[in-house]
C-alpha cells in the first residue's frame, strides 16, 4: 500500500531533521528507550562522551579527515605518505570507471561512509553493471545519518580505486587484519584487533600497549566472535604507536586504523565517532574505563 511507503519515508525524514536542529534532544530519547538517563554535565563512558562531542564539541576537522579522499593529503603534510595505500583513481560517477585500465585485482570504495567496499578479481569475470549499480546506491547514501555523525554529510562523495593488499604471512585469517588504534590527545592506549572480516562475523580481541589480551573487556555475539588471542604481536607495533599518537595529537578521542601487510604499515582511516557513540561490543566497565581517558574540551558554541 502507499501508505506503507510514504509513513517510512516521513518518520526517517523526521529523524533526520532531529538529528539536524535538535541533537541533544534526539541522543537523549535515544537513551530514554535503553532506560538511561544522559547527563550532559557529567557524560562518563566513552559512548556518552563520543555523543557530547558530537553535540558540543569541535568537529570542524572531522569531516577532512573522514574523507578517504581528503585525508590522504594530511597524511601526505605530515610526512606519512609511505603509509598510503597507492590509489588507482578516483571518480565522481560510477560510469566514469575505466574497468579495462585497472590491474586484475584491486579494492573499490567511496570516500564518505562504512560498508561500500567492493574487492575486484577480473579473473572471477566480475558483473561491472551490478558493480557500479551497488556504487551508485552507496554515492546516494547520507551515512552521517545512520548514527547521528552529521559530519559525514559535509563530504563530497565519491569513489576510489586503491591497490590490492595481501599478507602473506597471516594464515590464520581470511581477511588483512585491523589494527584498530584507541587514542586521546596524542596517546594511544589500546588495539582493538580485528580479523577473518565477512559480513556474517569478525573475530576481536583488546589487546594493551605491550600486547596483552585482553577478553574480559568485550562482549562477545554471534557477529563479534572471541578472537582467542589468536593475533600475534605486529612487527610495527612501535611505528603503530608512534604513528597513531600523531595523528590523533590534538583531538579529545579518535580510533586510528592500520593494516600490517607483510612486515609493512599501512592507514587505513580515522574514526572520530566508532558506531555514533553506540558500541554495544564492549563491556560496560570497559566503556567507562575508555570513557576516563577523554578530557572533554568547553562547549564550541
Amino acid at each position: 500500500m502507499l501508505r506503507d511507503k510514504i509513513i517510512p519515508c516521513v518518520k526517517e525524514r523526521i529523524r533526520r531533521l532531529l538529528i539536524d536542529y535538535a541533537h541533544p534532544w534526539y541522543v537523549e530519547r535515544m537513551w530514554r528507550a535503553r532506560g538511561k538517563r544522559f547527563d550532559w554535565d557529567h557524560p562518563r563512558d566513552i559512548n556518552e562522551k563520543i555523543q557530547w562531542l558530537l553535540c558540543y564539541g569541535d568537529t570542524s576537522r572531522w569531516s577532512d579527515l573522514s574523507d578517504k579522499l581528503r585525508v590522504r593529503d594530511h597524511l601526505a603534510d605530515m610526512g606519512l605518505q609511505e603509509l598510503l595505500v597507492p590509489l588507482l583513481g578516483h571518480w565522481a560517477k560510477p560510469e566514469d570507471i575505466d574497468f579495462e585500465t585497472l590491474p586484475g585485482r584491486f579494492v573499490l570504495k567511496c570516500n564518505h561512509d562504512s560498508g561500500s567496499t567492493i574487492v575486484v578479481d577480473k579473473s572471477r569475470r566480475p558483473d561491472y553493471d551490478d558493480i557500479r549499480r551497488r556504487l551508485a546506491q552507496h554515492l546516494r547514501r547520507r551515512h552521517g545519518y545512520v548514527n547521528g555523525e552529521t559530519y559525514y554529510n559535509c563530504i563530497t562523495p565519491c569513489i576510489l580505486a586503491e591497490q590490492y593488499l595481501e599478507d602473506a604471512g597471516t594464515s590464520f585469517s581470511t581477511s588483512l587484519v585491523d589494527y584498530k588504534v584507541w587514542c586521546f590527545d596524542g596517546k594511544p592506549y589500546c588495539v582493538w584487533a580485528c580479523y577473518s572480516r565477512s559480513d556474517e562475523a569478525v573475530y576481536v580481541n583488546v589487546y594493551d600497549m605491550q600486547w596483552n589480551v585482553h577478553p574480559e573487556h568485550s562482549v562477545f555475539t554471534d557477529h563479534y566472535r572471541d578472537g582467542r588471542g589468536k593475533v600475534p604481536r605486529p612487527k610495527t607495533l612501535t611505528q603503530m604507536i608512534d604513528v597513531a599518537a600523531r595523528l590523533s595529537e590534538g583531538f579529545p578521542e579518535v580510533r586510528v586504523d592500520l593494516f600490517e601487510v607483510n612486515g609493512r604499515l599501512y592507514f587505513s582511516e580515522l574514526t572520530f565517532a566508532c558506531y555514533g557513540g553506540l558500541m554495544d561490543f564492549y563491556t560496560d566497565a570497559f566503556l567507562r574505563e575508555l570513557g576516563d581517558q577523554v578530557t572533554l574540551p568547553p562547549r564550541h558554541s
